[in-house]
């Protein structure tokens, strides 16, 4: 029998009559939880690279720009240009949704290396946020649930859920099933491989492994997924824009392995 949920107001309180939203304090409680953690590896004598707190506070602005642009942009060209070519302003109305995880990915990588200007410095830069990365994709995916956004596929069993009075037809909590492989499994792989491997001492190992464990995830998260509306499959096998971009993304993480193995240690 499906579980019965009372659907979550999307706001989660107003100050002085301003809402704010849940995936307004998924993103604050990811950034903060982010910085906490980096600023805490960053004191460690095994960190490959250290930053002031001046130099880490502009960090996490690149990364916020980075984040925030990047996924956007990302949304309006892999998922929904067509709306935003004949409605252009949509863009900057963040409030109505519309984020997407690969194009935020891009925008960190780019905020990361325009803020190291080093190659390398970047490179382990990136290997220290695919550590912290996956504590923001918890908090998203759970802000994700609360919306009732990117909701599963129908389902007859017993992990199906019906918002009461949204929808009769259980679907898939898959923002859970995200938030479970995504966020809190990916996070103890990512820790112990940092804590217990010698994988940081080779710039970008790290953030390779990072992006096919995720992309791994992702794919298998999508089978419970239900097809963004806009899009649907694209093609006849059931084939999803996550699924296609996270199998970029998987040999993406192939070749920055690989180049991080030939380099070799360096810090």
């Amino acid at each position: 029998m499906a579980i019965v949920i009372d659907p979550i107001s999307p706001v989660a309180f107003s100050v002085f009559g301003f809402p704010v939203r849940w995936y307004a304090l998924a993103y604050i409680a990811a950034f903060v939880v982010g910085y906490v953690a980096l600023k805490y590896m960053m004191r460690s004598p095994r960190a490959a690279v250290k930053l002031t707190k001046k130099e880490l506070d502009d960090l996490l602005t690149w990364l916020i720009l980075g984040v925030i642009i990047g996924g956007r942009l990302g949304y309006v060209l892999f998922y929904n240009l067509p709306v935003f070519i004949e409605n252009p302003l949509e863009i900057f109305m963040l409030w109505h949704g519309g984020m997407s995880f690969h194009g935020g990915l891009i925008g960190v990588v780019v905020a990361t290396f325009g803020f190291a200007r080093r190659w390398m410095r970047g490179l382990h830069i990136l290997d220290m946020l695919a550590v912290v990365a996956p504590i923001g994709l918890f908090f998203g995916r759970i802000a994700n649930f609360i919306n009732m956004e990117v909701m599963g596929r129908p389902t007859d069993s017993w992990l199906g859920v019906i918002f009461r009075g949204i929808s009769e037809v259980p679907r898939y909590p898959s923002p859970l099933f995200e938030a479970a492989t995504e966020g809190i499994l990916l996070t103890v792989i990512m820790f112990c491989l940092y804590r217990w491997t010698n994988l940081r001492k080779y710039a970008g190992a790290l953030a390779g492994t990072m992006a096919m464990l995720y992309a791994i995830f992702r794919i298998f998260c999508e089978q419970f997924r239900a097809p963004d509306a806009q899009i649907g499959f694209l093609t006849s096998w059931g084939l999803t824009m996550g699924q296609l971009l996270s199998g970029i993304m998987f040999f993406c993480g192939v070749g920055l392995i690989v180049l991080a193995m030939r380099r070799g240690k360096k810090s």
